[in-house]
């Protein structure tokens, strides 16, 4: 445990030297506001101009959870078709990888143009962004199920459907955290660049509206922002995990 503290700490002292470096040279070499705002500067826009962007940023949590809700059921779903029906898996499973290979900043006037502005367009790009790398990891995870636990439970008797929940479902929860955590930070991103869309609210209006009218200062308190939102998201799923994981957890805890 103390382990754990000590390198939590290395980064934390190592964000804080930034900061101080990046004041500093604000200030020595006299950095225009407009150009590069110093942290101080950011911070004092973030606690003056709360009444600014407060609605923008519950708009786009609303917006990243729906979408991370969709894209990680899913991608579930995706995953466990594909393992459970092999002949799905061969038909699929380059599709899925070729899907990867279309840039989303291309996909999305295309959406605009077949949905309209309104949510739909948004949620599937924040589905397109998160399915993917849970689908991927659980997939990983369900056909890494121990081989010898395979033949016990045939030997025993077990049917495909018990086998699935009791064997191959838990062994691969710790790979489909994975993929969740990474879809957590990735959604946060997705709805920002679904937001640039054409949305009335939310952090990537806000975004764009302080970039328009020079407003660099909320430029960066809008990065900021959605790196809290993303370190956030990541905490809460860690978290969950833990408790969903716990035999895991246990067992490196014992071994470390």
């Amino acid at each position: 445990m103390k382990q754990v503290v000590l390198r939590g700490w290395r980064p934390t002292l190592v964000i804080i030297l930034l900061f101080i470096l990046w004041e500093s040279a604000s200030r020595l070499f006299e950095i225009p506001e407009w150009l590069i705002p110093s942290p101080t500067q950011v911070w004092e826009e973030g606690i003056a101009g709360w009444s600014v962007y407060n609605h923008h940023l519950y708009s786009t949590i609303l917006l990243t959870v729906t979408g991370f809700l969709i894209g990680s059921s899913v991608g579930i779903i995706v995953a466990i078709l594909l393992h459970v029906i092999p002949i799905f898996r061969n038909m699929f499973y380059p599709l899925i990888i070729f899907s990867q290979n279309i840039p989303i900043i291309v996909l999305a006037p295309l959406l605009v143009i077949w949905f309209g502005f309104g949510m739909l367009p948004k949620l599937i790009i924040i589905t397109l962004v998160c399915f993917f790398p849970i689908a991927v990891s659980t997939m990983d995870g369900l056909r890494q199920t121990s081989t010898e636990l395979l033949h016990y439970t045939k030997m025993a008797g077990a049917t495909k459907r018990q086998t699935f929940w009791k064997l191959e479902w838990p062994h691969a929860l710790p790979s489909l955290f994975s993929g969740l955590k990474i879809s957590a930070t990735y959604s946060v991103m997705g709805a920002v660049i679904s937001e640039w869309l054409g949305a009335k609210e939310g952090i990537g209006v806000y975004m764009t509206l302080a970039s328009s009218s020079f407003r660099t200062d909320r430029v960066f308190v809008a990065i900021f922002l959605i790196m809290l939102l993303s370190l956030l998201f990541f905490a809460l799923i860690t978290l969950i995990e833990k408790r969903v994981v716990a035999w895991k957890t246990k067992g490196v805890e014992t071994n470390g």
